[in-house]
């Protein structure tokens, strides 16, 4: 028995992506009959071009194989994202050319990778199981509503179609996204196996009080459109000199953030390039408050951010500029936590108020052992080995 994985990231690469996608396999083989082989389709480590990390191109572990294509040289924008991806495609489609698997799963936060998903398991006669991390096409509407390029979209919301409904089987990662799935179609029933907290944090002591001149509030993640730090940080940032925002990340918008015109006359805000978790995780160690944002677009009231269960992990206050579904759970499920609508640069000073009065560490363990990624990953991969 033999399951293709394509993911296009995959440690040793960050993110929330190549942790998902490593922690899917890993649940396979412990949960899988003996004689399971996986093969992974994956890239050379890219999401962050800043932070340089070699890797084989192929590896072998065990019963799981894992070929790693070399991209051409790109950026953030959305024309070199385009290149990136053909070639990853094209590399695929020579890869999976007159091979057999029983099942196609595709770990998706592109769209793309579905699709691609789709076309390999029509090809091979195989079962298709989407995991689907992101909505695409939703997120992309809002971000093309006012550029030439919005004139792509019913392809896209199209392609879309064809892919979720050619699936055999569904996931996703919010229970926001279901309503969207019903009006794809109703016969789309999909489960819903989130992200979740990992053993790592676990393992290390959040709880240790140092003392610091300054209150650290950090932000770790993507700097792109869609978080909307360059609208809000500088801003707050101008009005509060006893505060220092620590953001470790890069992206799309991190231009814009350093551009903006407070940013240039403040000297409390630093940019961090992106680091690898076991130093993420002293950071966290050392940050008084942690911060998340989204902008105010439709999609996102839809998503659950991954970065809520690393975040609730840590122990830390967390001051959260979100709407719709993440508003909501974090509500319902997380102490310690200060919620304002994005942008609203009052209600957030209002919310750091509250956190920098109330407890410096807050008990959630049962809210961990709740969203232990290893049991979310054991039913996901139970839900996979269905389709054998």
């Amino acid at each position: 028995m033999r399951i293709l994985i394509l993911s296009f990231f995959y440690p040793p690469d960050i993110g929330p992506g190549a942790l998902r996608a490593k922690s899917i396999v890993d649940a396979l083989i412990k949960e899988g009959p003996p004689g399971l082989e996986i093969d992974v389709l994956t890239t050379m480590p890219n999401r962050y071009h800043s932070l340089n990390i070699s890797a084989s191109q192929r590896e072998v572990s065990g019963k799981v194989s894992i070929f790693r294509f070399i991209l051409p040289k790109h950026k953030n924008n959305i024309l070199d994202q385009s290149k990136a991806f053909a070639s990853f495609s094209l590399s695929v489609q020579k890869f999976v050319y007159k091979k057999k698997w029983d099942i196609i799963l595709a770990t998706s936060g592109r769209l793309m990778t579905s699709i691609l998903a789709t076309w390999v398991a029509k090809q091979t006669n195989s079962k298709l199981y989407l995991d689907i991390r992101d909505l695409f096409t939703d997120t992309m509407s809002n971000i093309l509503a006012k550029k030439p390029l919005r004139i792509v979209m019913p392809i896209f919301k199209l392609l879309e179609k064809w892919s979720f409904c050619s699936a055999d089987r569904i996931n996703i990662v919010s229970a926001g996204f279901l309503e969207y799935f019903k009006k794809i179609s109703p016969k789309l029933s999909p489960t819903v196996f989130t992200n979740g907290v990992d053993d790592l944090f676990y393992k290390n002591d959040f709880s240790i009080d140092q003392a610091k001149k300054k209150t650290i509030i950090l932000y770790a993640g993507n700097i792109g459109d869609g978080q909307g730090l360059h609208k809000i940080i500088p801003r707050v940032a101008y009005e509060l000199k006893d505060v220092n925002f620590r953001l470790i990340g890069d992206g799309s918008a991190k231009e814009l953030l350093i551009n903006n015109k407070i940013f240039g006359v403040q000297n409390n805000i630093e940019i961090l390039k992106p680091i690898l978790r076991d130093d993420l995780i002293n950071e966290y160690q050392k940050a008084n408050i942690l911060f998340l944002h989204l902008n105010d677009f439709n999609s996102f009231h839809k998503v659950l951010p991954s970065k809520i269960f690393e975040y609730a992990a840590t122990g830390k206050p967390i001051l959260a500029g979100v709407k719709g579904y993440a508003a909501k759970f974090l509500r319902e499920q997380v102490k310690g936590v200060e919620i304002f609508d994005p942008g609203d640069t009052e209600r957030m000073k209002v919310g750091l108020q509250k956190l920098l009065n109330g407890p410096k560490y807050i008990d959630r363990k049962s809210f961990c052992l709740q969203h232990s990624r290893n049991k979310i990953m054991k039913k996901l991969a139970k839900d996979v080995l269905m389709l054998l």
